[in-house]
């Protein structure tokens, strides 16, 4: 299914539908649990495009195949060797584009999480019109387990969002994993429904939209600029976090945890090398 008439590169990881007005933008890659990886990220990002660009397109929904809604980014996958200066640079821009494409989008986006979301997935889901939630989702933020900083202007959309308390329990050491039934008691979501329903009830939510002409909007109160501001602001300080030594002594700890010694070390050497190569950004 290819009703937007994707790149063939694209297509490898997208399903896309247009019906009645409704936009269906499917993440396509169940074995790698739909992760965010460059040319995922790509395809979903040429698909919005579309979208928009498309007169027929007057709601959009972005959902994914199998039991993961997002692994989330895919580190390995999105970043590569060159000098410091230049990686920096890479990650601020990289990760700048990527909320941009949902914060630019000028139509409605009903995101529709079939399973758990996980670090972008979530925080890019909060800055369109809705969530609607299969019972079987989950959400997890674990930025400071990763030793960075939030991302996808959740340090100020998340307390809006669900308050201050519960936005810190998601985004701090506690690193809380909210389920469905949980994000929507909090205001993380909006809707939660049985697995089974999910489609349904999303294309049901969408087509509403459309009969309504319902407009691009945020959740809180939050404004276009403000989070434009915000996401600007919080790239350049991921990119600051990835580039640190405690970003790669956690690295170091998780690849151990996973018994990859070897991308282990290579983590600890980095971080152990940090003031030397740090002073080439």
């Amino acid at each position: 299914m290819n009703d937007l008439n994707l790149s063939a590169e694209s297509a490898n990881y997208l399903q896309t539908t247009l019906k009645e007005g409704v936009a269906t933008i499917t993440m396509n890659n169940p074995q790698k649990l739909n992760g965010w990886t460059r040319e995922m990220m790509d395809s979903f990002q040429e698909a919005f495009r579309k979208a928009a660009a498309t007169e027929a397109v007057k709601a959009i929904i972005f959902t994914g195949t199998g039991r993961y809604f997002s692994a989330g980014v895919n580190l390995g996958g999105t970043l590569s060797l060159m000098s410091p200066k230049k990686l920096h640079q890479m990650i601020v821009s990289n990760n700048q584009a990527l909320f941009e494409t949902f914060l630019d989008c000028p139509k409605p986006i009903l995101v529709a999480m079939n399973g758990p979301a996980i670090g972008a997935s979530v925080t890019s889901a909060t800055l369109c019109n809705g969530i609607i939630a299969s019972e079987k989702a989950t959400f997890s933020t674990p930025f400071a387990a990763l030793g960075i900083k939030p991302e996808g202007c959740s340090s100020i959309h998340f307390p809006r969002l669900m308050g201050e308390a519960n936005a810190q329990r998601m985004l701090g050491p506690e690193g809380w994993k909210p389920t469905a039934a949980e994000a929507l008691e909090v205001g993380l979501v909006q809707w939660v429904v049985p697995d089974d329903q999910l489609q349904s009830e999303a294309f049901k939510i969408a087509r509403g939209w459309v009969e309504k002409n319902e407009p691009r909007s945020f959740l809180a109160g939050s404004k276009l600029n403000e989070l434009k501001a915000v996401n600007a602001k919080e790239s350049v300080e991921l990119a600051d976090a990835f580039l640190s030594a405690p970003f790669f002594k956690e690295q170091a700890r998780f690849m151990w945890r996973k018994n990859k010694k070897s991308s282990a070390a290579m983590f600890y050497t980095l971080g152990a090398l940090r003031p030397l190569w740090g002073r080439f950004l």
